[in-house]
């Protein structure tokens, strides 16, 4: 191996490097950094990163991440130094210092890959070679004499993708009960001749499969809650009667998550309970999500001949090698790298999937080759399916097979089951919304490129033989030019929209604008933030254009009726050039259409209550979403009040039996009178169907009382930035590294992240930051997890995604008590509370010991994590402290006392520390926050 001979730049927040190709390495100024790169093309890694951390957004160079995703498609590397390091089976460098020359040889390590006979992934490499370097890709040049011509031309690479196979429908499982003794004989296969026999994970395990029992009539599905704390080894717990049944009943069990994160996960521990493939060739675990995870080859195509230029076209081209080597087409949390779009800053990635709904089945070239389509087969004939709790629900709603739908459900992360609920089962009628139907119908603007197409040019063949199809392909290719078009917003802000709808978002946008509370005088418009207003009482103006645009609505839907009953005329009495990929393609589009005619009802529904009475069972509001002060949507949005109400009726019902499973599902509402399981049973939805759910609790194995400790620091102004910033750094120096720091408020994250980044790097201390660093969140997650001496700052999205066992997280730093932002949707649900024998304080309670205790979920992930949970508030009501685990200790702190405590790793009990022990104030520290 051989160092490449050229110049290498890094750039971290503790300074800058930068090496000639046969020098030294000398620290440099951002400008001189951004000089040396203009000058000739640089060695980087992670450019947006490195343009990011210099000021300098046009930098650009020699990625080292473009050529790992040429030389090593659909394998995984942390993108940092040390992650390519690993990745490579190179000798880490030391320091920063040190990158420069590591990314020489690093970048010669890729090159002599190329010329490795043993190369696994040289198929292809040539051809796609050829087309970057007309792309003007900067590695072309340096790979170009290391890269053989193959001595028989190389395949396109839609020839070469495996074609799916249809298979028979799968017969209806079988009725089996499944004995107690079986279901723990299953368990101990699973977890090993000689594991450890965890009483609580094997009751567990015999729970979970009593919702495999044959149900006693139609729509009384079996229901269980189970609580499960962390360690006692839920996934096998329910994976052993899973398999048992799946075994005995040919049937297909659905395992649903949140997180992709736990996907990930699942799919390894199944391989304890299936083989990767059946003698058949078939595969009896199948990971499942929406289409818009997926590539979609036609997309590609289109993208690969010219439908992307400049970069994105090399984007399609590095996308392209992959799709050769990739398990199963998974763009978005599966074997693609997920930094791999953020190199290329527009959305390429979502380009390349089908973002839009606008798959045209079988009517595509690709169709037989079909990431998704084998997907959804394979599924079918799966023992295991693991998708996620929106897929779950869309599925259940409105799948296109109805004996695809899933029956034996298991809802792991079930903490979260509401949230998806409320989001799949709502309606929006947005500016956003509108153009994609407008899109999906009459076609792209002339301006646009791509291949999307209207009605008229995806059923051609339709019109050209049923004229009255014909003609209501054209009716509702007229009427849909009634929705909003390109420019509508600037339309909107100058006061001149066109048509009924845009008409409508108009008169929406003035309103929401007018009762706007937050403004005073013109600072709380620019201030930034979305805003809303209650969708009662509107004026005239409002009501007028509500009208206009319900009636240019039913103007679309009544042709897109007309056109389903023609298709389903066709389907009926096919004409004689009608084959089986054309039925395929014809159910495809009457299936596309059902979904937009039921979008549109539902937004006629939403607009004719705005000048009526309010429905109780829903909640209506007015919006103006924006971000950073730039407005990107007008919307009218309604919700269920109880989002549980439609997902029991289209979800539980149908279903045979269904398990909502999670550590945080119950409330831990401590010495409060009441019932802990209240708030599961009706966030689960188990309070709307006849079947009485059965409640079982296993608590955690791990002994919090000594592995973690609770510190509420007590002076820590709010409101004082520097302060905040500070004691974030401050904390950082002390558990040197390995700090998880959430933040109620994006902004805030920002400010402190501004402040500490470079102070911390100049130490060895490395500082990520959602929002801040143009890297994904599980890219970050994947930075963090590799490094120990890493920290890393977010927002929500960090509270639930992360599983960092071991050394990297050892310290769960919150910024504040994270109080529910007191939205209208929050307020209605708050008085719904109240009005139901409990009170909006206690409504409010709830939800935040739930985000408590999955925050203090990612501290202690196995029994040999060990860490402390700091809160930088002194207002943390006492009521609040059963959030956290029994026998956790809890101290009220000042600042120097907590550092003192993490510094030296000090957890439990300690004669010198005075403040709460277990949730409970000791009596010569009163409690003033209650």
């Amino acid at each position: 191996m051989v160092p490449v001979p050229l110049p290498a730049l890094h750039a971290s927040h503790g300074g800058n490097w930068l090496r000639p190709a046969n020098g030294v390495t000398g620290a440099v100024s951002k400008g001189e950094a951004i000089m040396g790169a203009a000058d000739t093309p640089v060695l980087l890694l992670n450019a947006p990163l490195v343009a990011n951390r210099l000021g300098y957004p046009d930098l650009s160079g020699l990625d080292l991440l473009e050529l790992f995703a040429f030389v090593h498609p659909a394998r995984f590397c942390v993108p940092t130094p040390r992650g390519l390091a690993e990745a490579l089976e190179l000798e880490e460098p030391e320091g920063d210092a040190d990158v420069p020359a590591f990314l020489q040889k690093a970048a010669g390590a890729m090159v002599a890959a190329c010329e490795d006979p043993e190369w696994f992934e040289r198929s292809g490499a040539w051809s796609v070679l050829q087309s970057l370097e007309r792309l003007r890709w900067p590695w072309a040049q340096v790979l170009k004499p290391h890269l053989a011509t193959p001595e028989r031309a190389e395949k396109w690479l839609f020839a070469t993708l495996p074609e799916w196979e249809e298979a028979g429908e799968r017969a209806p499982p079988s009725q089996v009960e499944l004995p107690g003794e079986q279901v723990l004989g299953a368990l101990d296969a699973l977890t090993g001749e000689g594991s450890e026999k965890r009483e609580g994970q094997r009751a567990y395990a015999q729970d979970a499969a009593r919702i495999f029992a044959p149900r006693d009539r139609r729509e009384l599905p079996h229901i269980a809650l189970a609580q499960a704390g962390t360690g006692i080894g839920k996934t096998l717990g329910y994976l052993a009667p899973s398999s048992l049944w799946a075994g005995a009943s040919g049937g297909t069990v659905w395992v649903s998550t949140f997180t992709k994160n736990l996907q990930r996960q699942l799919r390894s521990e199944s391989r304890r309970a299936w083989p990767v493939k059946r003698p058949d060739g078939t595969p009896p675990v199948v990971v499942r999500k929406g289409r818009e995870n997926y590539l979609c080859l036609l997309n590609l195509e289109d993208a690969l001949q010219g439908g992307f230029s400049g970069r994105p076209a090399i984007l399609a081209q590095l996308v392209a090698r992959w799709a050769s080597f990739t398990r199963d087409g998974d763009m978005i949390g599966g074997d693609l790298p997920g930094w791999l779009g953020t190199l290329f800053r527009k959305r390429g990635i979502a380009a390349l999937t089908d973002q839009r709904g606008e798959c045209i089945y079988a009517g595509c070239p690709h169709y037989r080759k079909c990431f998704i389509e084998r997907s959804a087969r394979d599924s079918a004939q799966a023992d295991l399916v693991i998708a996620n709790h929106a897929l779950v629900m869309v599925n259940a709603a409105r799948g296109r097979d109805h004996a695809q739908r899933p029956t034996r459900i298991i809802f792991d992360e079930g903490h979260h089951v509401f949230e998806a609920a409320d989001s799949t089962f709502a309606a929006t009628l947005s500016g956003q919304e509108a153009i994609e139907l407008r899109r999906w119908i009459v076609g792209p603007e002339r301006k646009n490129r791509g291949r999307r197409r209207g009605l008229s040019a995806r059923l051609a063949d339709v019109a050209s033989y049923d004229d009255e199809g014909g003609e209501a392909i054209e009716d509702a290719s007229e009427a849909g030019k009634a929705l909003p078009g390109e420019g509508w917003l600037q339309r909107l802000v100058d006061g001149e929209p066109l048509g009924a709808v845009e008409a409508l978002l108009s008169a929406v946008r003035t309103a929401t604008y007018a009762r706007d509370e937050s403004a005073k005088g013109s600072a709380g418009i620019d201030a930034g933030y979305g805003i809303e207003t209650e969708a009662s009482g509107l004026p005239g103006e409002v009501i007028e254009a509500a009208s206009a645009a319900a009636e240019a609505l039913a103007g679309i839907r009544a042709p897109l009726i007309r056109l389903g009953g023609r298709l389903e005329a066709i389907m009926a009495d096919p004409p004689d050039w009608l084959d089986g990929q054309g039925r395929a393609r014809i159910e495809g589009a009457r299936f596309s259409l059902q979904w937009r005619v039921d979008l549109l009802a539902a937004w006629e529904s939403l607009l004719a209550r705005l000048g009526g009475p309010a429905d109780p069972e829903f909640v209506d509001w007015l919006a103006v979403d924006r971000s950073d002060a730039r407005e990107f949507d007008v919307a009218i949005h309604r919700r269920w009040l109880d989002p549980m109400k439609p997902f029991a009726k289209t979800v539980l019902e149908p279903a045979h039996g269904v398990m909502l499973t999670s550590a945080t599902l119950t409330d831990r509402i401590g010495s409060e009178a009441g019932d802990p399981w209240a708030t599961a049973i009706h966030r689960s939805g188990a309070a709307h169907i006849e079947s009485e759910p059965l409640l079982t609790a296993a608590e955690s194995p791990f002994d919090y009382a000594s592995r973690a400790e609770v510190l509420i620091v007590t002076d820590v102004k709010k409101g004082d930035l520097p302060g905040l910033a500070g004691a974030y750094a401050r904390l950082i120096e002390a558990s040197e590294g390995g700090v998880l720091g959430l933040f109620t408020a994006i902004r805030r994250m920002r400010a402190v992240h501004g402040r500490i980044a470079d102070r911390l790097a100049r130490e060895g201390l490395p500082i990520y930051a959602q929002h801040v660093d143009p890297i994904d969140t599980g890219t970050l997650v994947d930075i963090f997890r590799d490094d120990p001496r890493a920290s890393l700052l977010g927002t929500d999205a960090l509270r639930d995604g992360v599983d960092v066992p071991g050394r990297s997280l050892r310290c769960v730093v919150l910024e504040a008590v994270p109080w529910p932002r007191p939205d209208i949707l929050h307020k209605a649900r708050r008085a719904a509370a109240a009005n139901t024998g409990g009170t909006g304080g206690q409504f409010d309670d709830r939800i935040i010991r739930a985000r408590l205790a999955q925050a203090f979920g990612r501290l202690i992930r196995n029994k040999d994590d060990a860490g402390h949970f700091v809160v930088l508030s002194a207002a943390f009501p006492s009521r609040l402290l059963s959030a956290f685990p029994e026998g956790t200790q809890v101290r009220r702190v000042t600042l120097d006392e907590a550092l003192e405590r993490v510094s030296k790793g000090l957890i439990g009990e300690s004669p010198s520390a005075t403040g709460e022990a277990g949730g409970k104030l000791d009596a010569e520290v009163p409690d003033t926050f209650a």
